[in-house]
């Protein structure tokens, strides 16, 4: 069991203006857990791959309050002998100022959403990409980064600061199969994002610190094609289209791809998007 160094010198637990509780804040939201014990009982506790146990010793210097990590070794769906490491502190002041912060007692996948307090931005999202997200090669040898979450609020919060850094517009959807959303970002986009996200002396995952700088080298080829910006469609479009009732007919009124306007009006009949308002 580790032990904990409280000679550091004072820093206001949990302030979201400072980036390395930014960070902290929102990798806790993703990967960890407030459990309520009885009367004033309980704890906050994280698990992760041992291999990423040097970011559990950040927490502790980071934290003034009693904290242990310790390890252990368990069966899983992917592997018979995982080791493990496990971060918890037990102190009630601890536990409620991170509740009030926004992580909820017991499950809170559907619940979390970014703080209403002033907080950093980008270290803030580095902390759900380093714990529910993925950056690195896809199987062609293109650079991705991905966030899986189940959160309504991170996820468009994501949707929207991407944008900002890189141009690229996401529109959230729940995936049929998990319903969770998915967000992944290839190519420039994804080099993008990650230099951004993972500068220079960030507190992050080695791994994936690794991965962000691995991904910087690629560069495009002569001969791909750079994909022109997506047109969303618009209510006024959908209204035309319904109108028109013909795939070949609204592909020249609305200056679109018959296979498009063909597509949409099966979403729009089938109740997949929306009907527009008459």
């Amino acid at each position: 069991m580790a032990e904990q160094d409280f000679s550091a010198p004072a820093r206001r637990f949990m302030d979201l203006e400072d980036p390395e509780y930014a960070y902290m804040f929102d990798f806790l939201q993703a990967d960890g857990h407030l459990h309520q014990g009885t009367g004033q009982k309980g704890c906050l506790s994280v698990e992760i791959s041992a291999r990423d146990a040097h970011i559990l010793h950040e927490f502790q210097r980071l934290t003034p309050y009693y904290s242990s990590i310790r390890e252990r070794i368990r069966a899983t769906n992917f592997a018979k002998q995982h080791r493990s490491a496990i971060w918890t502190v037990r102190s009630l002041e601890a536990r409620t100022i991170v509740n009030e912060l926004g992580i909820p007692y017991g499950k809170k996948s559907l619940l979390i959403r970014p703080p209403l307090v002033d907080f950093r931005r980008r270290d803030y999202l580095r902390g759900i990409i380093d714990a529910d997200g993925s950056l690195g090669w896809t199987a062609e040898g293109l650079p991705y980064l991905s966030l899986t979450s189940a959160s309504t609020g991170l996820t468009e919060y994501m949707c929207h600061y991407a944008k900002k850094v890189t141009g690229a517009e996401r529109v959230p959807r729940r995936n049929t199969r998990d319903q969770v959303y998915v967000l992944t970002y290839f190519k420039e986009h994804a080099q993008r994002l990650a230099e951004h996200l993972y500068y220079p002396g960030s507190l992050a995952l080695d791994h994936k610190k690794a991965n962000a700088a691995s991904i910087q080298t690629w560069i495009r080829p002569a001969d791909m094609k750079i994909a022109p910006p997506r047109r969303r469609w618009t209510p006024t479009d959908d209204r035309e289209l319904l109108r028109l009732d013909d795939p070949a007919a609204a592909a020249v009124a609305l200056d679109r791809t018959q296979q498009s306007c063909s597509m949409r009006l099966w979403r729009l009949r089938t109740g997949q998007v929306a009907m527009p308002a008459n």
